[in-house]
C-alpha cells in the first residue's frame, strides 16, 4: 500500500484536515510532514475528490504519528508530577499553538514537544488573561519562531489575527458556528462588539447584511481584513467606534460583551447602557443574543431579570427563548447567551 499525501498551504492546513475528515479519506496513522517554509503535506489513504490541494505525492519513510505529550514529556524524563503542571489542553489556531502554562516547569520542553505534536505549526504562546476596554491580550513566546500574527480556520471561515495584539476565545467555537446558522439570507444583523469578526463574517457568509461595530484599532482592522478574505465586504459593513453611537436598524443584535448588561463579575458597575443602544437597533419581533459571565449560584436568575428589567424600562416586551451556557469564563463564573425575542 503506498502512503500518499495531499500538498497544501500551511495557512490552510487545518480547514483541508477537516475537509479531509469529512471526506474519509484522511490518515490518522501518520503525522503531518512540512514540504517547505509555506507547505505542508497532509497524509491521506486515498486521493480526495472534493477537498482542494495542490498535487498528491507519495511519501518515503512516512512520519508516524508520535506518542501524547504526555509520552514525549516522559522520554525528556519528567516525573509525574510535573507532567500534572503541563498544560492539560490547547488551541492550534493556524500556525499557532496557544495554550496556558500557569505554573508549568520548564516551558520551553513542553512547547517544543507540542511542536514535534503539531507540525503544521511553528511558535507556541502562553496564554495569560486580557487587560483593559479593548481586551488586550497578554501572551508571551514559549518555543518556535515566535510569529504571533496567523489564519485559523474554523467551519469555513478564514481569521486573520494577530495573537499579541487581539483576543481570540477557542472555547467559543461552537458559538461562532453557531450564528452562522441562525442567521438568514437578506437579514440585518447588528454586531455590537465585533472584534475581528469573530460571529459577523460567519453571519455574513450565511448571507446576512452585517453592520459590524468595534472600537479596538487593532481589532478593527483585522475585521475588515477579514471581511476580505471571506469574500464578504460587500455585506459586512466595519464601523470604528462606539457602538452606542451607531444609527441601525436590524433585525438581530449580537451583545458579545460579558459586561453588556452592566453589573457583572468582569467590571462590576452601572449600566453602561448597551442594552439600551441594542433596543432601539432592533425592531419588534426581533432577536437579542446576549452574553454575560455569571457566577454560578446566580445562574439564571441574574442575566434574565436584568434584561427583563431593560427591556421593561424602554417599554419593550421581551421573551427568553433559550439559554446556554458557552464554557467556563474563570472559576465559579460561567459564560453564557440569552436568545431573546424582543416587541
Amino acid at each position: 500500500m503506498r502512503d500518499l499525501a495531499v500538498v497544501v498551504a500551511k495557512a490552510d492546513a487545518e480547514a483541508r484536515i477537516e475537509a479531509l475528515e469529512r471526506e474519509g479519506v484522511y490518515d490518522d496513522d501518520r503525522q503531518v510532514r512540512e514540504r517547505d517554509a509555506d507547505r505542508v503535506e497532509l497524509p491521506v489513504t486515498d486521493e480526495p475528490t472534493h477537498t482542494a490541494h495542490e498535487r498528491v505525492v507519495e511519501q518515503r519513510d512516512p512520519d508516524l504519528r508520535s506518542p501524547d505529550l504526555n509520552a514525549r514529556l516522559r522520554s525528556r524524563g519528567w516525573a509525574d508530577d510535573e507532567i500534572e503542571r503541563a498544560p492539560s489542553s490547547w488551541a492550534v489556531l493556524g500556525t499557532v499553538v496557544l495554550a496556558s502554562f500557569d505554573d508549568c516547569p520548564r516551558k520551553g520542553e513542553v512547547g517544543e514537544a507540542l511542536l514535534e505534536l503539531h507540525r503544521e505549526a511553528d511558535t507556541v504562546l502562553d496564554r495569560g488573561g486580557v487587560e483593559g476596554e479593548h481586551r488586550q491580550p497578554n501572551v508571551s513566546v514559549v518555543a518556535g519562531a515566535g510569529d504571533t500574527e496567523t489564519i485559523h480556520t474554523e467551519h469555513g471561515t478564514r481569521y486573520a489575527m494577530d495573537l499579541d495584539r487581539v483576543m481570540f476565545a477557542p472555547g467559543n467555537q461552537a458559538e461562532r458556528a453557531r450564528m452562522g446558522d441562525v442567521a438568514g439570507d437578506g437579514e440585518r444583523v447588528l454586531d455590537m462588539f465585533a472584534g475581528i469578526g469573530y460571529f459577523a463574517v460567519p453571519m455574513a457568509r450565511a448571507g446576512a447584511s452585517v453592520t459590524a461595530v468595534e472600537k479596538n484599532p487593532d481589532s478593527f482592522r483585522y475585521l475588515a481584513q477579514n471581511a476580505q478574505l471571506n469574500d464578504v465586504a460587500g455585506s459586512l459593513d466595519c464601523v470604528l467606534g462606539d457602538c452606542r453611537e451607531v444609527d441601525a436598524e436590524a433585525d438581530r443584535v449580537v451583545m458579545g460583551y460579558y459586561d453588556a448588561l452592566g453589573g457583572g463579575p468582569v467590571h462590576d458597575g452601572d449600566d453602561p447602557g448597551y442594552l439600551a443602544a441594542a433596543l432601539d437597533a432592533v425592531v419588534s419581533g426581533g432577536t437579542l443574543h446576549v452574553h454575560a459571565a455569571v457566577p454560578e449560584p446566580e445562574l439564571w436568575e441574574r442575566p434574565v431579570s436584568r434584561l427583563r428589567e431593560g427591556c421593561a424600562a424602554a417599554g419593550r416586551a421581551v421573551e427568553i427563548e433559550a439559554k446556554r451556557r458557552v464554557k467556563s469564563h474563570s472559576e465559579g463564573v460561567a459564560h453564557v447567551v440569552l436568545d431573546a425575542r424582543v416587541d
